[in-house]
């Protein structure tokens, strides 16, 4: 059983929602030039090394407090996570307010308190802010380190990094940290499994002890405040905090690679690469290349209107989003990283794009009309972020922390529209090296690493926590005797026989899925041999919001009142798609069948087989080794002039009129990945003729 249709409209009706109520057509005038005004922080320090920074605003009733441990990384080595499982005990609770009621004081002051292993952060109406203080100040002196709850949060990070295991992204993001800074750097260690099991309660109390202490501590204190009244609820409520140095250990300097090459990384059950084209960079706040490496990153992959962007996305169609960064760090290197998600067909031809690119921003000056737009863009997104309380903090512990003079940030447009072009290809040539380039790839080796080896880069592989390793395809495949007619009849034993599944006619499946709107969604699917089907999509006080119908000839999709009729690849599609047990019709309708192997996924061992249409297009499906039973399919489709592809894993089989159905349906398209549940399923019932008129 499948629907080709149901999960990519669904994607393009949520991105019409969201836009909706923007005229596109009309490019916005521009503003006059903003004048900066930052609030000036009013200071003093506690006898224990606490900093406390004051900025009045009296604007709203509000008061945002941030508490900041500016303490120097550390390496936890095998306890590593144990800060992770601090972060999750501390606010919950104090030595003096249970749990429970230390939450249900914060909700009841309409207020929040956020702990993290390196600080707090609070938001209150100014006349809770007093008692919001005090709140703040008791969960950092006397946080509540129970046996109970270290349990709990130990077992929750072991759940996480479980379900990560999974997560191609996931993986990914751990290598690229790994193998630029290496596991022994605070920058690049990973926390695993093992590491969290070694982990103790004292080691979480030795943990506070030592690094959450005020040596290096700031507290900054935004909103409508009085400076004199803050001083004195601050002493009061922080000056018990005892006296203390944090450990600083120095690390070795991390380096690039001697020359560009490409770092792989086998995921098997990858349905897209992650690609990050990254190299280290040294720039702090104060370096004056800072501005000019702000406008280049912009004008290379800042955001929508960026070149990575418009050649990726725009231009070739390789994936939704292509982007870059650049960050700052006082004391180490941090990454330059050009990153996307691309499709596994089209992950060398990124490859040659992204390092195209580069080179281009670094040999060729910039345009006039792009470094104006990189400033525009640059200058609304600051003035944007100056409306939150939360950057006011954050500059003025920029200032005190990083030794910036004082009109930093109010001469900071001044110094962004000060950058020319040249000062663009001096940095990018300096930062971005195309010649000692990092290509980070994590994705299915054989269906990307062929066209990756054709690229004449050096490859060398690591595993999934940036172990070398060998060539994934040098690897012996298991040898499969096995037909694809004898694994298809071995699924029609596992889900009820044959007999049985030559016997239905129709299909009715109801579920729903969440997590995709700010509302649930319904899913409705109706579907009759030889391949009549209608999907329909709907949301409670929202009615239908989409639906496609197909009645074996002719068909069309409808969504947002504008119904389209199927036609060219789409209809072509619709036509030869069997969307009950279509294992069925592959022998006697001209496909072709090959068993490509043995491929592990997550639900265990199961043969690939291909299955290629009478018109030539491809698609696999996955049987379990073990059970027989169908776990996966991937498949591209045409919708609306772009390529898709579809990777849905099927799971929880359960018994519906003595055949086994899978109820969850787990659909990845993209980045975007939905679960649908069906609550409810019927076999020759609930269809009928008329539903596809």
């Amino acid at each position: 059983m499948k629907s080709k249709f149901f999960i990519p409209l669904l994607l393009l009706f949520i991105g019409l929602t969201v836009n909706a109520q923007i005229d596109r057509s009309k490019q916005p005038k521009a503003g006059p030039a903003p004048e900066i005004q930052l609030g000036t922080p009013q200071s003093f320090t506690l006898n224990n090394g606490l900093r406390v920074l004051v900025v009045e605003n009296h604007k709203l009733p509000r008061v945002n407090i941030s508490l900041t441990l500016d303490n120097a990384p550390y390496l936890e080595g095998a306890k590593a996570g144990v800060s992770d499982v601090f972060a999750g005990m501390i606010g919950n609770g104090t030595t003096s307010i249970s749990k429970t009621a230390y939450n249900e004081e914060v909700d009841f002051l309409g207020a929040s308190i956020n702990f993290s292993g390196s600080g707090a952060f609070a938001n209150t109406l100014s006349k809770y802010f007093p008692r919001v203080l005090a709140l703040m100040a008791d969960g950092t002196l006397n946080p509540l380190l129970t046996e109970e709850e270290f349990q709990k949060e130990k077992d929750k990070l072991i759940e996480g990094l479980k379900t990560d295991e999974k997560s191609v992204t996931a993986v990914a993001r751990r290598v690229e940290a790994a193998l630029a800074y290496g596991v022994n750097h605070p920058f690049g260690e990973y926390v695993i499994e093992e590491s969290v099991k070694n982990i103790t309660l004292q080691d979480v109390q030795s943990f506070y002890q030592n690094f959450f202490v005020p040596e290096h501590a700031y507290l900054a204190v935004v909103g409508d405040v009085k400076f004199e009244d803050v001083k004195k609820l601050v002493e009061s409520n922080f000056s018990s905090w005892k006296i203390s140095v944090a450990p600083n250990v120095a690390y070795n300097i991390p380096k690039d690679v001697q020359y560009t090459q490409i770092n792989f990384v086998d995921m098997p059950n990858a349905v897209q690469s992650e690609i990050a084209v990254e190299n280290l960079i040294n720039v702090k706040l104060s370096d004056p290349d800072y501005f000019p490496l702000l406008v280049a990153n912009n004008i290379l992959g800042g955001g929508a209107n960026a070149r990575l962007f418009l050649n990726l996305r725009e231009d070739k169609g390789f994936t939704y989003g292509a982007y870059s960064r650049v960050g700052n760090d006082k004391r180490y290197p941090v990454r330059f990283v050009a990153s996307s998600s691309v499709r596994n067909a089209v992950t060398d031809s990124s490859v040659v794009e992204f390092i195209k690119e580069i080179k281009k921003i670094r040999d060729e000056k910039v345009s006039a009309d792009d470094l104006k737009s990189a400033k525009a863009e640059y200058a609304g997104s600051f003035v944007m972020s100056l409306e939150n309380p939360q950057t006011q903090a954050r500059f003025a512990l920029n200032i005190l922390t990083e030794n910036l003079p004082q009109n930093f940030y109010e001469t900071y447009l001044a110094k962004i529209n000060a950058v020319t072009a040249e000062d663009v290809q001096r940095v990018a040539k300096k930062y971005f090296l195309a010649d000692h380039l990092r290509i980070v790839i994590t994705g299915k080796a054989s269906e990307v690493l062929p066209g990756l080896q054709a690229l004449n880069i050096p490859i060398f592989y690591f595993d999934k926590y940036a172990n070398p390793t060998e060539n994934p395809l040098n690897k012996k495949s298991e040898t499969v005797n096995v037909s694809a007619e004898e694994i298809f009849e071995n699924y029609f034993k596992a889900i009820g026989g044959r007999d049985k599944v030559a016997a239905v006619k129709s299909i009715y499946q109801k579920g729903s899925a969440e997590g995709l709107a700010p509302f649930p969604i319904q899913f409705e699917i109706k579907s009759m041999t030889p391949n009549k089907e209608v999907q329909t999509i709907s949301a409670e006080g929202m009615g239908t919001l989409q639906k496609v119908s197909f009645n074996g000839e002719s068909g069309y999709q409808e969504a947002q009142g504008q119904k389209k009729v199927l036609e060219g690849d789409e209809l072509a599609q619709q036509k030869a798609s069997r969307p009950i047990f279509p294992e069925l019709f592959f022998k006697t309708e001209g496909y072709k069948l090959s068993v490509e192997g043995v491929e592990k996924l997550d639900a265990g061992d199961a043969y690939k087989v291909k299955v290629t249409s009478p018109n030539g297009k491809d698609s696999y499906r996955y049987y379990s080794k073990e059970s027989g039973l169908l776990l996966q399919t991937e498949e591209t489709m045409e919708m609306q002039g772009m390529s898709l592809s579809e990777t849905k894993e099927l799971s929880d089989y359960k018994e519906v009129n003595g055949l086994k159905i899978p109820t969850v349906s787990t659909s990845t398209v993209g980045p975007q990945k939905i679960k649908v549940v069906f609550s409810e399923i019927k076999i020759n019932e609930g269809v009928n003729e008329t539903d596809f008129n």
